[in-house]
């Protein structure tokens, strides 16, 4: 089972990154999901993902993002919500956290989600919501609180400044050592490349992990070596991201050095899915055995193969 972290279908287009084309649905990335991709020979689809608003779409916009309080963050939840009911066999909800909205709204909501329609994780997005995390440690407290009562994982949107740098989270990540959290993007994104913060911060931290998207090829071979084989989750970015790419680069560390580190496939398992899915109470799943085994799971779930 593959379980990507990090996806954003959505019936509006980003209002912040503004991609090309029309919105990018829940029914564009579950077509997407089926794939099939190819890892180490087999093929394979993405069986779940943790799904969430785009980040532009989670903030004021004059004419068409104008409510406030607990009615805005419905209005910009509203999108994951239905999709998360329509399709619980494949979508998992990730509640983004905007302490702007009012900090006690925000919880009371985390909390709802959480109960009603099984949400997962949180995710925080300071860049996005403009507050620094090292200092706004009371707009973040009431959501932490929430987290670490119902056991919910958080994933830090990281890799930019002035707000997204990954040390700056490590005042709320110490002040809460029963949350996990997971550094999303690794620490790269468009303002900065700053992989060994996460990777340290995992190996010192029992409650650190790391989403590998974003990763760079050559660090993640320096980087598995080191972590806990837990520590790592797939996780894509997508959209922008095409999956299939981060795919490919935790695949490589089967290979041989340098480019690879002769990894097994029972860990590239965990790091693609079960790492995940034993944080969330999923059963784990072994890799497929063989590529007639691969070929008849996908078919059993409705993914069309290509015959010769």
């Amino acid at each position: 089972m593959i379980i990507d972290l990090s996806c954003y279908p959505t019936d509006l287009v980003d209002l912040a990154w503004r991609h090309d084309g029309e919105p990018f649905t829940g029914e564009r990335l579950l077509k997407m999901m089926d794939g099939p991709f190819y890892v180490n020979g087999k093929p394979r689809r993405i069986d779940k993902a943790f799904i969430q608003p785009p980040q532009g779409n989670t903030i004021y916009t004059d004419g068409i993002l104008e409510s406030e309080g607990k009615a805005a963050i419905r209005q910009y939840m509203a999108y994951t919500e239905k999709m998360v009911t329509e399709h619980p066999d494949r979508f998992l909800g990730c509640f983004v956290y905007n302490p702007r909205y009012g900090t006690q709204n925000g919880a009371e909501e985390i909390a709802r989600y959480a109960k009603e329609f099984d949400f997962k994780m949180v995710q925080l997005q300071a860049n996005m919501h403009a507050y620094r995390p090292d200092r706004a440690l009371d707009w973040l407290r009431p959501a932490m609180k929430v987290c670490a009562d119902l056991g919910l994982m958080v994933k830090v949107h990281t890799g930019d400044g002035p707000y997204s740098i990954p040390t700056e989270f490590y005042p709320i990540i110490r002040e809460f050592p029963e949350v996990n959290f997971i550094l999303a993007h690794f620490g790269v994104q468009t303002g900065g490349v700053y992989v060994f913060e996460p990777f340290q911060m995992a190996m010192d931290a029992p409650n650190v992990y790391v989403e590998s998207g974003w990763c760079l090829q050559s660090r993640i071979v320096e980087f598995a070596k080191e972590l806990p084989t837990h520590k790592i989750l797939f996780g894509t970015d997508t959209p922008p991201n095409e999956p299939g790419m981060w795919l490919r680069l935790l695949e490589v560390l089967c290979h041989e050095p340098p480019q690879g580190l002769r990894l097994d496939e029972v860990t590239l398992e965990d790091y693609l899915g079960n790492n995940v899915a034993r944080m969330i109470g999923l059963e784990t799943t072994p890799p497929p055995a063989s590529v007639a085994e691969a070929e008849a799971y996908l078919r059993a779930h409705g993914v069309q193969l290509e015959t010769a």
